[in-house]
């Protein structure tokens, strides 16, 4: 390795942006593909290309953090803004979802009998499912702090056993919201609340799975010890994701579940 003055980082030319992006490309292209043809081909050829750039890259980034010692302080704090960055446009992505609930929602139309839930939509009982899904969440929750913590305080073994319990978590709610889907009383295609219903809980769901291998890789990287005291930002990354993800359920199922119905 040449020897570098300066505590940045001056990434290696990779291929993954421009793979990822033709996943990207092949991904949305499917989706079309599958609206109009009903074939998953496309689809299945985009998941594929996303998913091996995705372990590729990763892989990239933990031999540059762990291996290489090129996460500096100062690389780390660039770190933390591109993450809190890209939380606060996550964020923004699910207020276009809550501002398109509501506006269907406290002004009804003349089609859907100008009340809300719909003219014929049976709805979920919040008691159920979704408040057990709170729960799971919030669990989680509790879990994953209680794993940052004990990284803080060098507690391995500690560590390991709620981040297992937090991935574990992740996967029951997983679990749980496929059934709720697959016993749903309404579709995606029954006015404008299974719209707004199945693609605001759809993409949460997504985001759910992808916080899930998110922890589980970290899961994986404490186990060989590529994390420390003071070098662990790819667990703090992925906590502060799951807490996003946490919070936005609370307000899906204050809005959606509970006044919704």
């Amino acid at each position: 390795m040449s020897k570098q003055f300066h505590p940045f980082h001056i990434v290696d030319q990779s291929p993954w942006p421009i793979t990822g992006s033709l996943g990207a490309l092949t991904l949305t292209s499917g989706l079309i593909e599958l609206m109009s043809k009903k074939s998953v081909n496309l689809l299945t050829l985009g998941i594929l290309i996303l998913i091996i750039t995705s372990i590729q890259w990763w892989r990239d980034v933990t031999r540059e953090a762990t291996f290489q010692g090129m996460h500096s302080m100062k690389v780390i704090n660039g770190l933390r803004w591109g993450m809190m960055l890209f939380i606060t446009s996550e964020i923004l992505f699910f207020m276009s979802f809550f501002w398109a609930y509501f506006h269907s929602s406290l002004a009804p139309s003349v089609e859907i009998g100008m009340q809300w839930p719909p003219k014929g939509i049976s709805t979920f009982n919040p008691m159920m499912i979704p408040l057990l899904n709170t729960l799971i969440l919030l669990s989680s929750g509790v879990t994953v702090t209680w794993a940052h913590h004990s990284m803080m305080n060098n507690y391995m073994s500690m560590t390991l056993k709620s981040m297992k319990l937090t991935v574990i978590l992740g996967i029951y709610f997983t679990i749980l919201q496929g059934w709720e889907y697959w016993t749903a009383p309404f579709s995606m295609a029954e006015s404008v609340f299974g719209a707004s219903f199945f693609v605001a809980t759809g993409f949460h769901g997504l985001h759910v799975i992808i916080g899930t291998v998110f922890l589980y890789i970290n899961l994986k990287r404490i186990k060989k010890n590529h994390m420390s005291l003071s070098h662990h930002f790819g667990l703090e990354a992925a906590i502060w994701y799951w807490h996003f993800v946490d919070v936005v359920w609370l307000f899906l199922y204050m809005s959606i579940y509970w006044w919704g119905n």
